[in-house]
Order: structure tokens, then sequence, then C-alpha cells
């Protein structure tokens, strides 16, 4: 069996007591394997490339929703646009505004999450605290976005065994997601999603606030 399925009890006892929701990362795995953890109860999965979700969510349930959770390129939106239930990893004005702009074609408001760079490694993607303002900002006091809807934040930790390092980048985050909250009380109720945590480190994510965590290997094994 490909699934812990011991794995996935502990994770979700863990979580569910917490408040905290589950994102299963199924990029690479069999359709069999997600539907395994479909069975048991999981409905958010997470996939990394457009291709690959495009042919799984033709072939599983209609109930499942699916969680964008890669570096998504313009040209590319209109494929997962009809069903993508939250996008986590918009990281410019240009990408959102592309996302929107599928989204009033189809009448339907796309879910997103603005991603916010806080890890050391500059090859992670994501918005610096500036283009996190400029962003929000042209967001909440604009009503030419029609076409999605922008639920919170995103961000990947240095990959580091220093938990101290990721517990303060976390941290970082934390406030973030805080402060735009408070700067805009009326939004605050939609803006409600704080995405931080993979496999390797969840249960520091979970301490510093996350509301969703992207958990992979723990449940499905290493990569195929």
């Amino acid at each position: 069996m490909a699934v812990d399925t011991l794995a996935y009890h502990r994770i979700c006892a863990e979580l569910t007591a917490r408040n905290v929701a589950l994102v299963a990362v199924s990029k690479t795995k069999p359709v069999d394997d997600i539907r395994a953890l479909y069975e048991l109860g999981q409905r958010d999965f997470g996939e990394n490339y457009v291709q690959e979700l495009v042919q799984k969510q033709a072939e599983l349930p209609a109930d499942i929703r699916w969680h964008f959770i890669g570096h998504l390129q313009s040209n590319k939106i209109k494929y997962i646009a009809p069903f993508v239930h939250l996008i986590h990893g918009i990281d410019s004005q240009k990408l959102l505004k592309a996302v929107d702009k599928e989204g009033r074609k189809l009448n339907r408001k796309i879910g997103c999450l603005l991603q916010v760079h806080i890890a050391q490694e500059e090859t992670k993607f994501g918005l610096n605290r500036d283009e996190v303002d400029l962003l929000t900002h042209a967001y909440f006091n604009q009503s030419a976005y029609e076409g999605v809807v922008v639920k919170g934040l995103m961000g990947m930790a240095s990959f580091t065994d220093d938990t101290v390092q990721i517990a303060r980048e976390m941290s970082t985050l934390k406030s973030v997601f805080d402060e735009i909250r408070s700067s805009y009380p009326s939004h605050a109720h939609q803006f409600d999603t704080l995405s931080m945590g993979m496999s390797g480190d969840y249960p520091i994510a979970i301490e510093k606030g996350s509301t969703l965590v992207r958990i992979g290997s723990l449940l499905f094994g290493t990569r195929s």
C-alpha cells in the first residue's frame, strides 16, 4: 500500500485538534494512491504541474478540491481555471491579473494565496514585503478584481535543519498576515488562510499559526 494510513489518521487528528487544514501533496503520485486517500476522507489535494493536474482531475471524483501549489505560468492558467479550488503561488500583480481575467471569463472567483518570500534561499519564488503591501492595497481598494478572491498568504521556510531559523521565518509571515487582516478588517473574514508548513516542518508551522499545511511524503512515501 503506497498510502500510509496510520500516518494519515495521526496527522489528521493532530491538525483537527488545532483547526488546521490538510492539503495532501499528490504530485507525481498515481491516481490509485490519491483515490486511496480520498476513500479515507481526504478531499484537498495539491499538484505542482498543470498538465498532470488536468489529467488527474479528469479521472478522479468531482468533489476533490484541487490546490495548485507549483510555480504557475500565465499561459497555463486557462487549463486549470474552470476547476481549481486554490492557487497557492501568486507572486506578482501580473499573475494575479491574469488569473482574474480567466476567472471573469468563466464567471467564477478563483481562490488565490499571495506567495511571500521568507526563506534565505534565493531560489524560492515570492513577493517581498513592499510588494505584498502594494498588491493587497491594490486588491482591497479596487473593485477591478472580479475573477479572483485573495484568501491569504503562503510561504516556504528555508530548507534547513535549523529549527530556530524556520520558526523565525514562519513568525515573520504570521506577522505580515496579521497586519494585513488588521489593516483591512472588513475583508478579514475572507482573508483567513495562512499556508505554511510541509512534511519536514509542519509541527513548527502549526505552532506559528498556520491554518493550512501541505504534506506529501509522510502520507505517500518518497516521491516516485
